[in-house]
């Protein structure tokens, strides 16, 4: 069974899509991506935090929201900060290449 990947920034525009598209063809991963603002592509929801098993957040103030609203469905699952600021474009190539390396390194460990 593969390891479920959320990814969230605030609008899901450019950085968790990204990263949603970086690592929708890995077999090992079933992948999705949401926003935490109103006005996100995809908003956040309780149904996916549930679905998650581990949520990669870009920002300490995406973190923050989610526990603030959410911390009973994310106590006991990994809730990991990229630390990658909203300075890129969707698939911006040094967007994806921080991702690879932020993710991986993460997934990578025992």
């Amino acid at each position: 069974m593969p390891t479920k990947l959320l990814f969230v920034c605030s609008r899901n525009r450019k950085r968790s899509l990204t990263a949603e598209h970086v690592f929708a063809h890995e077999p090992h991963y079933a992948v999705r991506s949401a926003g935490t603002e109103a006005g996100a592509r995809t908003k956040l929801t309780p149904g996916l935090l549930g679905w998650a098993d581990v949520v990669f957040v870009m920002e300490i103030k995406h973190r923050d929201w989610i526990q603030r609203r959410y911390s009973d469905l994310v106590a006991n699952k990994p809730l990991v900060n990229l630390l990658v600021a909203d300075n890129y474009a969707c698939m911006d190539e040094e967007l994806v290449d921080i991702l690879i390396s932020r993710v991986t390194t993460y997934l990578s460990e025992p």
